[in-house]
Protein backbone atom coordinates (compact mmCIF):
# COMPACT_ATOMS: atom_id res chain seq x y z
CA UNK A 1 0.00 0.00 0.00
CA UNK A 2 1.49 3.50 -1.14
CA UNK A 3 1.73 5.91 2.40
CA UNK A 4 0.56 9.00 2.32
CA UNK A 5 2.53 12.40 2.84
CA UNK A 6 1.16 15.11 4.61
CA UNK A 7 2.59 18.45 6.32
CA UNK A 8 1.40 18.52 9.94
CA UNK A 9 0.06 21.97 10.52
CA UNK A 10 -2.70 20.73 13.83
CA UNK A 11 -2.52 19.22 16.41
CA UNK A 12 -4.94 19.76 19.37
CA UNK A 13 -5.08 19.19 23.15
CA UNK A 14 -5.16 15.59 23.77
CA UNK A 15 -8.61 14.33 24.92
CA UNK A 16 -9.83 11.17 26.85
CA UNK A 17 -12.10 8.34 24.88
CA UNK A 18 -14.26 5.13 26.20
CA UNK A 19 -12.51 3.37 22.89
CA UNK A 20 -9.94 4.60 21.83
CA UNK A 21 -8.36 5.87 25.41
CA UNK A 22 -6.21 9.17 25.36
CA UNK A 23 -6.34 10.67 21.64
CA UNK A 24 -5.12 13.66 19.46
CA UNK A 25 -6.94 15.07 16.00
CA UNK A 26 -4.21 15.53 13.91
CA UNK A 27 -4.73 17.50 10.46
CA UNK A 28 -2.49 19.31 7.86
CA UNK A 29 -1.94 19.40 4.28
CA UNK A 30 -1.25 16.70 1.12
CA UNK A 31 0.99 17.71 -1.29
CA UNK A 32 -1.41 18.75 -3.70
CA UNK A 33 -2.48 21.42 -1.10
CA UNK A 34 -5.28 19.72 -0.33
CA UNK A 35 -6.59 19.33 3.64
CA UNK A 36 -6.51 15.65 5.30
CA UNK A 37 -7.67 15.07 8.96
CA UNK A 38 -5.70 12.07 10.95
CA UNK A 39 -7.93 10.46 13.59
CA UNK A 40 -7.75 8.98 15.69
CA UNK A 41 -4.23 9.22 17.40
CA UNK A 42 -2.52 7.93 20.25
CA UNK A 43 0.00 10.77 19.58
CA UNK A 44 1.79 10.20 23.55
CA UNK A 45 1.79 6.59 23.56
CA UNK A 46 3.98 7.08 20.10
CA UNK A 47 7.66 6.45 20.03
CA UNK A 48 9.38 9.20 20.60
CA UNK A 49 10.93 8.92 16.72
CA UNK A 50 7.32 9.12 15.60
CA UNK A 51 6.36 11.98 17.65
CA UNK A 52 5.70 14.90 14.68
CA UNK A 53 5.94 18.43 15.09
CA UNK A 54 4.31 20.79 13.40
CA UNK A 55 5.07 21.46 9.54
CA UNK A 56 7.17 18.33 9.93
CA UNK A 57 6.29 16.07 6.70
CA UNK A 58 5.22 12.58 7.74
CA UNK A 59 4.52 8.96 5.88
CA UNK A 60 2.22 6.60 6.98
CA UNK A 61 -0.47 3.95 5.77
CA UNK A 62 -4.24 5.56 6.24
CA UNK A 63 -7.72 4.70 5.21
CA UNK A 64 -10.83 6.51 5.00
CA UNK A 65 -12.38 7.08 8.51
CA UNK A 66 -16.06 5.12 7.54
CA UNK A 67 -17.14 6.00 11.01
CA UNK A 68 -16.74 9.86 9.37
CA UNK A 69 -18.78 11.17 7.09
CA UNK A 70 -16.62 14.51 6.84
CA UNK A 71 -14.28 13.93 3.43
CA UNK A 72 -10.89 15.26 4.64
CA UNK A 73 -11.31 12.39 7.54
CA UNK A 74 -8.69 9.60 7.32
CA UNK A 75 -7.17 7.43 9.84
CA UNK A 76 -4.49 5.18 10.66
CA UNK A 77 -4.73 1.12 9.64
CA UNK A 78 -4.14 0.37 13.19
CA UNK A 79 -2.92 1.71 16.66
CA UNK A 80 0.90 0.24 15.57
CA UNK A 81 0.94 2.30 12.43
CA UNK A 82 4.06 3.43 11.94
CA UNK A 83 4.86 6.97 11.53
CA UNK A 84 7.95 8.41 9.70
CA UNK A 85 9.26 11.64 10.05
CA UNK A 86 10.69 12.26 6.20
CA UNK A 87 11.27 15.89 6.15
CA UNK A 88 9.69 19.48 7.25
CA UNK A 89 9.32 23.40 6.52
CA UNK A 90 11.68 25.32 8.99
CA UNK A 91 9.92 28.69 9.83
CA UNK A 92 13.08 30.04 7.52
CA UNK A 93 13.23 33.39 9.91
CA UNK A 94 9.92 35.73 10.20
CA UNK A 95 9.23 34.92 6.45
CA UNK A 96 7.13 32.07 6.31
CA UNK A 97 7.27 32.04 2.66
CA UNK A 98 7.76 28.04 1.99
CA UNK A 99 4.83 27.41 4.48
CA UNK A 100 2.64 30.10 2.81
CA UNK A 101 2.97 28.37 -0.51
CA UNK A 102 0.99 25.42 1.03
CA UNK A 103 -0.90 26.97 3.57
CA UNK A 104 -2.15 30.07 1.99
CA UNK A 105 -3.64 28.75 -0.90
CA UNK A 106 -7.09 28.40 0.15
CA UNK A 107 -8.19 31.16 2.45
CA UNK A 108 -11.84 31.81 3.71
CA UNK A 109 -12.91 35.63 4.45
CA UNK A 110 -16.72 35.12 5.20
CA UNK A 111 -17.50 32.86 7.71
CA UNK A 112 -21.24 32.46 6.41
CA UNK A 113 -19.49 31.49 3.21
CA UNK A 114 -17.72 28.74 5.11
CA UNK A 115 -20.80 27.59 6.97
CA UNK A 116 -22.74 27.36 4.09
CA UNK A 117 -20.06 24.86 2.58
CA UNK A 118 -19.80 23.06 5.68
CA UNK A 119 -23.87 22.21 5.93
CA UNK A 120 -23.93 21.53 1.87
CA UNK A 121 -23.73 17.45 2.02
CA UNK A 122 -22.45 17.84 -1.40
CA UNK A 123 -19.18 19.67 -0.40
CA UNK A 124 -19.52 19.00 3.31
CA UNK A 125 -16.30 21.62 3.99
CA UNK A 126 -14.64 20.17 7.62
CA UNK A 127 -11.29 21.77 7.54
CA UNK A 128 -10.20 25.39 6.29
CA UNK A 129 -7.93 28.56 6.63
CA UNK A 130 -9.67 31.38 7.79
CA UNK A 131 -8.69 35.47 7.43
CA UNK A 132 -10.38 37.65 9.86
CA UNK A 133 -10.70 40.83 9.22
CA UNK A 134 -10.60 42.45 12.73
CA UNK A 135 -9.42 40.45 15.89
CA UNK A 136 -11.54 41.60 18.80
CA UNK A 137 -10.24 40.14 21.67
CA UNK A 138 -8.81 37.21 22.85
CA UNK A 139 -11.24 35.88 26.01
CA UNK A 140 -10.56 33.03 28.70
CA UNK A 141 -13.04 31.99 31.03
CA UNK A 142 -12.84 29.10 33.59
CA UNK A 143 -14.59 26.35 32.76
CA UNK A 144 -17.64 24.82 35.32
CA UNK A 145 -15.56 21.04 35.39
CA UNK A 146 -12.22 21.70 36.05
CA UNK A 147 -10.93 17.92 35.91
CA UNK A 148 -12.23 15.30 33.67
CA UNK A 149 -14.92 13.15 34.64
CA UNK A 150 -15.20 10.37 37.14
CA UNK A 151 -16.96 8.65 34.44
CA UNK A 152 -14.35 9.27 31.97
CA UNK A 153 -11.71 7.95 34.28
CA UNK A 154 -13.54 5.23 35.14
CA UNK A 155 -13.69 4.33 31.30
CA UNK A 156 -9.59 3.91 30.72
CA UNK A 157 -9.89 1.56 34.53
CA UNK A 158 -12.13 -0.60 32.01
CA UNK A 159 -9.83 -0.87 29.40
CA UNK A 160 -7.24 -1.55 31.90
CA UNK A 161 -5.28 1.32 31.48
CA UNK A 162 -3.94 2.07 34.61
CA UNK A 163 -2.66 -1.48 34.53
CA UNK A 164 -0.14 -0.90 31.80
CA UNK A 165 0.47 2.85 32.40
CA UNK A 166 1.76 1.80 35.08
CA UNK A 167 4.29 -0.03 33.35
CA UNK A 168 5.56 2.93 31.34
CA UNK A 169 5.04 5.77 33.65
CA UNK A 170 2.08 6.94 31.25
CA UNK A 171 -0.15 9.93 32.71
CA UNK A 172 -3.21 10.84 31.53
CA UNK A 173 -3.05 14.81 30.11
CA UNK A 174 -4.76 17.31 32.47
CA UNK A 175 -7.38 18.59 31.50
CA UNK A 176 -7.33 22.52 30.45
CA UNK A 177 -9.34 24.07 33.31
CA UNK A 178 -9.64 27.38 31.02
CA UNK A 179 -11.01 27.53 27.58
CA UNK A 180 -9.37 29.85 25.46
CA UNK A 181 -11.47 31.84 22.04
CA UNK A 182 -10.90 34.53 19.94
CA UNK A 183 -13.11 36.95 18.94
CA UNK A 184 -13.18 38.69 15.59
CA UNK A 185 -15.20 39.87 12.20
CA UNK A 186 -14.90 38.65 8.89
CA UNK A 187 -15.09 40.62 5.94
CA UNK A 188 -19.06 41.01 6.31
CA UNK A 189 -19.00 42.57 9.54
CA UNK A 190 -20.06 39.31 10.95
CA UNK A 191 -19.30 38.76 14.67
CA UNK A 192 -17.96 35.69 15.87
CA UNK A 193 -16.57 33.47 18.96
CA UNK A 194 -15.05 30.72 18.67
CA UNK A 195 -13.07 28.15 21.26
CA UNK A 196 -9.64 27.69 20.55
CA UNK A 197 -8.43 23.89 20.88
CA UNK A 198 -4.65 23.81 19.85
CA UNK A 199 -2.09 21.57 21.81
CA UNK A 200 0.25 24.43 22.04
CA UNK A 201 -2.34 26.79 23.72
CA UNK A 202 -2.98 24.09 26.50
CA UNK A 203 0.88 23.84 26.76
CA UNK A 204 1.59 27.48 27.34
CA UNK A 205 -1.00 27.97 29.76
CA UNK A 206 0.53 24.91 31.41
CA UNK A 207 3.92 26.53 31.41
CA UNK A 208 2.81 30.31 32.55
CA UNK A 209 1.29 28.38 35.68
CA UNK A 210 4.33 26.67 36.40
CA UNK A 211 6.46 29.96 35.25
CA UNK A 212 4.30 31.84 38.19
CA UNK A 213 3.62 29.45 40.94
CA UNK A 214 0.43 28.30 40.05
CA UNK A 215 -1.31 32.03 39.66
CA UNK A 216 -3.55 31.16 37.18
CA UNK A 217 -4.64 34.91 36.81
CA UNK A 218 -1.05 35.54 35.93
CA UNK A 219 -1.30 32.50 33.88
CA UNK A 220 -4.22 33.19 31.53
CA UNK A 221 -2.71 36.96 30.87
CA UNK A 222 0.26 35.31 29.90
CA UNK A 223 -1.69 33.49 27.19
CA UNK A 224 -3.35 36.28 26.27
CA UNK A 225 -0.22 38.41 25.94
CA UNK A 226 0.74 35.68 23.25
CA UNK A 227 -2.53 35.06 21.44
CA UNK A 228 -3.39 38.98 21.39
CA UNK A 229 -0.66 41.18 21.99
CA UNK A 230 1.93 39.33 19.90
CA UNK A 231 -0.37 37.50 17.21
CA UNK A 232 -3.04 39.81 16.76
CA UNK A 233 -0.54 42.86 16.68
CA UNK A 234 2.40 42.03 14.92
CA UNK A 235 1.35 38.77 12.65
CA UNK A 236 -0.85 38.25 10.19
CA UNK A 237 -2.61 35.90 11.63
CA UNK A 238 -4.69 33.48 10.42
CA UNK A 239 -6.76 30.21 11.86
CA UNK A 240 -6.99 26.83 11.38
CA UNK A 241 -10.65 26.47 11.66
CA UNK A 242 -12.16 22.36 11.86
CA UNK A 243 -16.03 20.93 12.66
CA UNK A 244 -16.60 18.59 15.04
CA UNK A 245 -18.34 15.72 13.46
CA UNK A 246 -21.40 15.90 16.05
CA UNK A 247 -22.44 19.10 15.39
CA UNK A 248 -21.03 19.59 11.74
CA UNK A 249 -24.98 19.51 10.54
CA UNK A 250 -26.56 20.58 14.08
CA UNK A 251 -24.87 23.92 15.09
CA UNK A 252 -25.12 27.05 13.54
CA UNK A 253 -21.57 27.52 13.34
CA UNK A 254 -19.73 24.46 13.83
CA UNK A 255 -16.21 25.47 13.73
CA UNK A 256 -13.55 25.66 16.24
CA UNK A 257 -10.21 27.01 16.05
CA UNK A 258 -7.74 24.26 15.70
CA UNK A 259 -4.77 26.36 15.17
CA UNK A 260 -3.41 29.24 14.12
CA UNK A 261 -0.92 30.03 11.45
CA UNK A 262 1.03 33.66 11.92
CA UNK A 263 4.26 34.68 10.09
CA UNK A 264 5.27 38.61 10.16
CA UNK A 265 3.03 40.37 7.66
CA UNK A 266 4.54 40.46 3.99
CA UNK A 267 4.72 43.85 4.09
CA UNK A 268 6.07 44.82 7.53
CA UNK A 269 9.39 42.51 6.49
CA UNK A 270 10.03 44.39 2.99
CA UNK A 271 10.41 47.68 4.78
CA UNK A 272 13.19 46.16 6.86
Amino acid sequence: MTKTKVLITVKTYPTISKKYEELVCTAGFLEDGSWIRIYPIQFRKKSYSEQYSKYDWIELDLVKNKSDFRPESFRPISHDTVIEKVGEIEADGDTWDERRKIVLRNVYHNISDLISEAKNKKTCTSLAVFKPTEVLDFIYEEEKVRVWSSDKLAQFQQLNIFERVKSNNFQVVRKLPYKFSYCFKDEAGTVCKLMIEDWETGQLYWNCLSRHDGDEKKACEDVRKKYFDDFVKTKDLHFFLGTTQVHHFRAKNPFVIIGTFHPKPITQLKLF
